[in-house]
């Protein structure tokens, strides 16, 4: 009895095929993916013997469903795989080229003043704040769901929008060039494991620097501990006086020559 042929491509092909499932596996973890997941293997498998066996009926029914699972797929995983698209597309060295195509200015070269100035006051009023500093990354959705203001990002009006019986004071601000683009604006909340410490504005801190480049300065209403967030990582208990440069360290310098904002 011969063996079944194992090359070194087929031991690529498996190595390939356990990461692409473990990925699979940390994206989909504290969801309700794996149930899913856990349904449509045993339909699946239940249609391979019904094939052996040959029940016409039975095959025809289980065999459109397996046809269209892929389809369904899509449809029951969209914000996963929108979420694992853009983590990968976050792998910024491998496609700097293409960043440098579609992103002729750095929107961060705005002084960072007005944040520093009212996260420092708001820090010793215990003002809760989330604040989202948009760089590269697409945050269209994330405007489109809050309120559009368009204004020019002052100290005042950060402390306004966060002020605790201010219609606005609820999510987070989005700023652009110096700009705050939009207010209540509703962030991803992390699906990893954190400390039960961490408050939601924390967690969603931590949720839309999972998918993006953006830097996020959160004010704990708790603590009044200032917190800056990257790359889906969290630094806390900041001072004021080292946020700018807690804030700045995540910039993402632009090859493209740079516009500054009139």
């Amino acid at each position: 009895m011969d063996f079944i042929p194992f090359s070194f491509i087929d031991l690529i092909d498996i190595v390939l095929v356990a990461l692409f499932m473990f990925g699979i596996y940390r994206m989909s973890r504290g969801t309700n993916a794996p149930y899913i997941f856990t349904g449509i293997i045993v339909i699946y498998f239940v249609w391979v013997v019904v094939r052996a066996l040959n029940m016409e009926l039975l095959q025809a029914i289980l065999g459109q469903l397996v046809s269209v699972g892929v389809i369904a797929l899509i449809i029951l995983f969209q914000p996963e795989i929108r979420n694992f698209l853009q983590a990968i597309g976050r792998r910024q060295g491998a496609f700097k080229f293409i960043n440098n195509i579609f992103n002729n200015r750095n929107d961060n070269e705005s002084s960072l003043q007005p944040i520093i100035t009212a996260c420092s006051e708001m820090s010793a009023t215990k003002t809760g704040a989330l604040i989202v500093i948009a760089q590269r990354s697409d945050l269209a959705d994330i405007v489109e769901g809050g309120i559009k203001l368009d204004a020019k990002m002052t100290v005042p009006l950060l402390e306004n929008i966060f002020f605790k019986n201010a219609p606005l004071h609820d999510g987070a601000v989005v700023v652009m060039g110096g700009r705050v683009v939009a207010a209540k604006c509703i962030l991803p909340v992390t699906q990893s494991p954190v400390p039960k410490s961490y408050g939601t504005r924390h967690r969603a801190a931590i949720g839309i620097t999972e998918t993006s480049d953006a830097v996020v300065v959160v004010v704990s209403e708790e603590t009044g501990g200032i917190s800056v967030a990257f790359g889906g990582t969290i630094e806390r208990n900041i001072a004021p006086q080292n946020l700018a440069q807690t804030i700045s360290k995540h910039f993402i310098k632009s090859d493209a020559k740079k516009r500054r904002p009139k």
